[in-house]
């Protein structure tokens, strides 16, 4: 393989890479929304029962 083949497919491997990366990042800030999302939709919803029932034999 000559330099200049090579120097090409090493361009275009390393193009491949910095498009995989930047997708992942986008991946990754998404599911990290939906998460903080997630979290605030669990932390909104009361506890059924809560309150009820009290124990006074302990």
């Amino acid at each position: 393989m000559d330099i200049a083949a090579m120097s090409l497919s090493l361009s275009a491997c390393s193009t491949n890479t910095n498009i995989s990366i930047a997708m992942m990042s986008k991946v990754l800030d998404t599911v990290e929304v939906a998460g903080e999302a997630l979290t605030e939709m669990i932390e909104s919803v009361p506890t059924p029962g809560l309150g009820e029932r009290i124990d006074i034999l302990a």
